[in-house]
């Protein structure tokens, strides 16, 4: 059975000093690549650091929307150029949080359509965070599908129903992680039971989110593999259809990764 997590931050402190150790967990639970996600285009170098010195391991190139002030002045040619490295596999993550709201909400509309114009320049999927901002967040999806498509990825599903059905209606693809096994998350798992089996990935969000049993310990990409067990019992398939359905979803997406 193979996997692959997504969406994880191997670059975070929490992996400093463990990092064989976690991709050795990761291979032995089948995990056999994973997406360390940009938060900073200023720190660019150290996910592509990362990407360069492990084999299953690419990356992206993005500002997280919490930090869309503190990175206004990245630009669309900034993203390109970095895009353009051969482990980069995709843009983001970008998006809108309004729950948090750390940066100026209309520089984090600024920059996600930014994110969007360099995933429709380079055929990269865009890696999107949206929390609490599910109105917005569709209406600007299907306002710039208008103006060219893109593939995109809503990563970490934690919002509404009709988000999910806009984005997968401009085809897109949503990603789940930890929370999916969670007590409370019932309206995740109705969500993931009506999301199409070829459009479901799986992540882990590491170092966030630790699926049960692990939740509120530090996450880590091996623990993917609770996310897909527990999302093949949602869809009502054998964890293997899960495993195999969302690994070719993957590739179909991130088509720069190699096979």
């Amino acid at each position: 059975m193979v996997l692959v997590d997504s969406h994880c931050h191997l670059d975070f402190p929490d992996f400093a000093e463990d990092m064989d150790g976690v991709l050795a967990r990761a291979k032995e639970a089948g995990v056999a690549k994973m997406v360390t996600i940009s938060t900073r285009v200023k720190r660019f170098d150290v996910v592509r650091g990362l990407a360069e010195a492990h084999d299953p391991v690419w990356c992206s190139v993005g500002t997280h929307c919490h930090n869309a002030e503190e990175e206004e002045d990245v630009t669309l040619d900034d993203l390109l150029r970095l895009a353009e490295h051969p482990k980069c596999v995709a843009i983001g993550e970008a998006g809108l949080d309004y729950h948090y709201d750390l940066a100026p909400r209309d520089l984090q509309h600024r920059g996600f359509r930014m994110h969007v114009a360099a995933a429709r320049t380079t055929g990269l999927p865009l890696v999107i965070h949206a929390r609490e901002a599910d109105d917005d967040m569709a209406r600007i999806l299907e306002e710039e599908t208008e103006i060219g498509a893109f593939p995109h990825l809503l990563h970490c599903f934690s919002s509404g129903p009709d988000l999910a059905r806009r984005s997968l209606a401009l085809g897109g693809y949503v990603s789940f992680s930890g929370i999916l096994t969670f007590k409370k998350a019932d309206e995740v798992r109705a969500v993931a039971a009506d999301v199409p089996l070829d459009r479901l990935l799986v992540e882990t969000d590491a170092p966030y989110l630790a699926p049960l049993p692990w939740r509120g310990k530090r996450c880590e990409p091996a623990f993917v593999a609770k996310t897909a067990e527990v999302l093949a019992a949602v869809k009502g398939v054998g964890v293997e259809e899960i495993a195999a359905a969302t690994t070719a979803n993957f590739h179909r997406l991130f088509a720069k990764v190699a096979a």
